[in-house]
């Protein structure tokens, strides 16, 4: 209880997929110390699941690209108005931001203005685009813990108080025999290679992915005897969506990729669960041609993989906008089917990759941190 004799009361706010089941679980952490915690905020079926109350859900709130953004802006500002009221109503003791920078970072400043304290999890990609983020960012948030290895001098350079508390992926427990239920539910031989496909979670995604991730699966079915495609279908996708691709689907993405021979991935995290999972890739993604044209003009890194980023170099392919066909497709995935050269190139820099995500622990250590913001210890 706080000195006006209620519970402390947390602001959540996770406006993607990803932002909501990380975000449960750093409720469930905090409950484990301090299950009086009240939470409110922005979420998905997971964090709604664990009590917190959603104001919005994630058919909403996942919006992407320059353009797609700009239509739904009526319902942002809506949304926005409503966390400074509850800011401005005093009844709220900490604000936990997970990912979704655009909305996080102007309510984060509203936080400051009001003294609030912050806690920002999963940085924005500053180190992409709009660099002017990590000194907006640093003034805002009384803390800041990123996931990625090469995001902490970025955020210290400007002054922020920033802490690398290693990838959620790496907290996943073992799955054990999963591999093999998931291939007898499938009615998947033994022996049969998998070919694993990550057309994406949002409608424009699937729009622009899963005809080529299929055609090229297709061919490769053909050229490659025994070689079964499955696809992913991520939560919250429509799966009448593949109806028509007459492939396997399964909603289990961490186990087919650990049960796959090979996997087209779409860009995203999704890269980063391929490389844990040791399952050789290639990234693949195609995006509006405006969005795409702005993305060149203001993208600044290297690599579009999430995974060539950590590694700091050109592990796994990227197939991008016009390039990505079923051909090309084809192209870049049949060496990884085989074993050979390339095959064994892209499993060494995958156990790179993992080497560098971190240890085990990062709800634990976010949980610590918002504990000790509200009971005043945490900011230094």
């Amino acid at each position: 209880m706080d000195a006006e004799g209620r519970p402390p009361r947390v602001l959540i706010l996770a406006g993607e997929a990803s932002g909501d089941h990380h975000g449960a679980r750093v409720v469930e952490a905090v409950r484990v110390r301090r299950p009086e915690v009240e939470w409110v905020g922005l979420g998905g079926p997971e964090l709604a699941s664990l009590g917190v109350n959603t104001w919005a859900g994630l058919d909403r709130l996942a919006v992407m690209g320059f353009v797609e953004v700009v239509k739904h802006l009526g319902f942002f500002r809506g949304l926005e108005k409503r966390a400074v009221a509850a800011l401005d109503s005093g009844g709220i003791d900490l604000v936990l931001a997970v990912d979704y920078p655009g909305f996080n970072l102007r309510i984060a400043r509203r936080a400051r203005e009001r003294g609030v304290p912050v806690l920002f999890y999963i940085a924005p990609q500053v180190w992409a685009w709009k660099a002017h983020r990590a000194k907006q960012l640093a003034n805002d948030a009384d803390r800041i813990a990123v996931i990625l290895p090469f995001e902490p001098p970025i955020f210290e350079r400007e002054g922020g108080n920033v802490d690398f508390v290693g990838h959620p992926l790496m907290d996943r427990a073992g799955i054990g025999d999963a591999p093999a239920a998931l291939r007898r539910s499938l009615g998947i031989p033994v022996e049969a290679p998998i070919l694993a496909l990550l057309p994406g979670s949002r409608a424009q995604e699937l729009d622009r992915h899963l005809e080529p991730f299929v055609a090229a699966a297709r061919t490769l079915a053909e050229k490659h005897d025994g070689l079964v495609p499955v696809l992913a279908a991520a939560p919250g996708v429509d799966t009448s969506r593949f109806d028509g691709t007459g492939l396997a689907v399964t909603a289990d993405t961490r186990v087919l990729l650990h049960a796959a021979r090979a996997a087209i991935v779409k860009s995203g995290t999704s890269t980063l669960e391929a490389a844990v999972a040791g399952v050789p890739f290639v990234m693949a993604y195609r995006t509006s041609f405006l969005t795409w044209v702005l993305a060149r003009r203001l993208v600044r890194v290297d690599h579009v993989a999430l995974a060539n980023l950590v590694a700091g170099r050109r592990v796994v392919s990227e197939v991008l906008q016009s390039e990505l066909t079923a051909d090309r497709l084809v192209a870049e995935v049949e060496p990884l089917l085989v074993d050979g050269a390339r095959r064994q190139e892209v499993l060494a820099g995958l156990d790179e990759i993992r080497g560098r995500l971190g240890e085990p622990g990062a709800a634990a250590r976010v949980a610590e941190m918002a504990l000790g913001l509200l009971d005043g210890s945490g900011a230094g």
